[in-house]
């Protein structure tokens, strides 16, 4: 896996591509010079965790034989206060799921994902206070 990073302007806006020419921007804060061109790191961050465990979650819903019509995320990061680096402290990540999906089936699917396959929560887990939540919106 290999990433490159280029910068679009003269403070802190970038484009990084990988090797298959996908790109995602990123920004600083305007409080830092930043022109609020795109999301920030850490926020990229946050994006990360909920993007993976989704990914994960369609997969075993669908091998449960689910119907998974829609998928919704949230995700809250609490930063250490008066401290540098800011490292994420608490994360919560919450899922709603729409579709003709069993309780049981979803909360299997969320623990497997959280606890099992998703890299960047697994990545994250020794440092940060990972929890997490999930509602199913059943539809026939």
């Amino acid at each position: 896996m290999k990433i490159e990073l280029n910068r679009a302007d003269d403070a802190f806006h970038f484009i990084s591509s990988n090797q298959d020419g996908l790109t995602v921007e990123s920004d600083g804060s305007p409080a830092i010079g930043g022109g609020n061109k795109a999301m920030r790191p850490m926020e990229m961050v946050l994006s990360a965790v909920a993007s993976c465990s989704s990914i994960d979650i369609v997969m075993i819903l669908k091998k449960q034989r689910q119907r998974l019509d829609d998928i919704q995320v949230t995700v809250e990061g609490k930063r250490a206060a008066d401290q540098v680096p800011a490292v994420f402290t608490d994360i919560h990540i919450h899922f709603k799921m729409t579709g003709k999906i069993k309780e049981k089936k979803a909360e299997q699917a969320v623990k497997m994902s959280m606890e099992q396959y998703c890299s960047v929560s697994k990545m994250l887990e020794g440092t940060v206070n990972i929890t997490h939540s999930h509602e199913v919106i059943a539809v026939d």
